[in-house]
């Protein structure tokens, strides 16, 4: 029967160890630095940088998380003990470049060299995120950058309601909501934010209440008041992002203005009967909304969910998909509707998407921001906000 010791010094014997100052070389070279220790320990500090697998997960993982096997791989633990082993386990994976650490992480430590407390999730918050920090694309960085960021929803109803939902479920820190409309009992068929004891309630209220229950982490901020001229730039200021599920155009326009003044992307979202479309207007990547409408139609082609009807399955699939989008600006990962409009028809149950492109003779754009004057449309109503 074969001992630990014997077990760790073949293990040994397979691999190539390295003191801190040659794993430091290789960091500054282009290296991966594989951090294998347990939660609690990477609690007490970390290397910058650093990729966290616990060792336990290796296998399972490591693969999606540093997918080129032949890049150099230094690897760590906190002695230098289950580094070994790992570095093993990756050779046996197919990983050419791998080195373990000696001493781990206590030696890198002692010897000065440069390492941090890092800010971490709670056990709380790692079992509510479970299933995000399973995604490479996520981890618990992404989670951290969620929870660290800021979405502003245009209107708490038909689009905004999913939207909402799916953002606060997924922990975006700050939600802020925009409606100035109370809760009838005509909404309810769609706006599943809101239920039949808060009829006559105030939306941002009846909003801040089911969001609440969902998710303690998310800080939901409401703008009870119609988005206007004098006051868009200052609600829109310090958002990542900004969903526009409104109906009328006065609001999306003002919304495009103020967003394309300050720079910030705009997950647009809109539904007709059966139908419904989604894009990206982000100002300093690809076109805005006067690129993709310079002007608003005229009303009588344009009649809101009150005058023509929407089935009230559909919001919740193009809002769902505004959420989806937002996450994705919020993390940087995928191909984000930038340029592409992706339009949704329910009865054939079908997508098609459109290529989008600026307008020349668009002036309201990120280069021209300081010559940008939001002002309200005339002659168009402004119905309240939310779909």
């Amino acid at each position: 029967m074969t001992s630990f010791r014997e077990l760790l010094a073949a293990t040994r014997s397979q691999i190539k160890e390295v003191d801190p100052a040659t794993a430091s070389d290789a960091l500054a070279a282009g290296a991966v630095l594989l951090d294998v220790r347990e939660p609690d320990e990477i609690a007490q500090g970390v290397v910058p940088g650093s990729i966290h697998i616990v060792r336990g997960n290796l296998e399972a993982q490591v693969e999606s998380r540093l997918p080129d096997k032949s890049a150099a791989v230094v690897v760590m633990c906190a002695g230098g003990t289950r580094s070994a082993f790992a570095a093993r386990t990756l050779q046996e994976l197919a990983y050419t470049d791998v080195v373990s650490m000696d001493g781990g992480f206590n030696r890198w430590k002692d010897e000065g060299r440069s390492w941090q407390i890092p800010s971490m999730l709670s056990a709380d918050q790692r079992n509510r995120y479970s299933r995000h920090l399973l995604l490479p694309e996520v981890g618990e960085e992404g989670q951290k950058r969620l929870l660290g960021s800021r979405v502003l929803l245009l209107g708490a109803g038909g689009l905004g309601s999913p939207a909402a939902l799916y953002l606060t479920a997924a922990g975006v820190g700050t939600l802020g909501i925009v409606d100035m409309d109370s809760v009838d009992e005509s909404n309810l068929q769609r706006q599943i934010l809101h239920n039949r004891d808060r009829v006559g309630e105030r939306k941002v209220d009846s909003a801040r209440t089911t969001l609440a229950a969902l998710n303690p982490d998310v800080d939901i901020v409401t703008f009870d008041t119609r988005l206007a001229a004098d006051n868009v730039e200052a609600i829109l200021e310090g958002f990542d992002v900004v969903i526009d599920g409104a109906d009328n155009f006065v609001s999306r326009y003002l919304l495009n203005d103020a967003s394309v003044k300050l720079g910030i992307p705009v997950v647009h979202g809109s539904i007709f009967r059966f139908e419904g479309q989604v894009t990206v207007f982000d100002p300093l990547r690809g076109p805005t909304y006067r690129d993709f409408l310079p002007q608003p139609p005229p009303p009588e082609l344009a009649p809101s969910c009150s005058e023509a009807g929407v089935l009230g399955v559909l919001p919740g699939i193009i809002g769902s998909l505004q959420a989806l989008e937002a996450i994705k600006l919020l993390l940087d990962v995928g191909d984000p509707l930038i340029g592409r409009l992706l339009t949704f028809d329910a009865l054939e149950l079908s997508f098609r998407e459109y290529k989008l492109n600026p307008d020349p003779a668009n002036e309201v754009t990120w280069a021209n921001r300081d010559r940008i004057e939001v002002v309200e449309l005339d002659g168009v109503c402004a119905p309240s906000v939310g779909a």
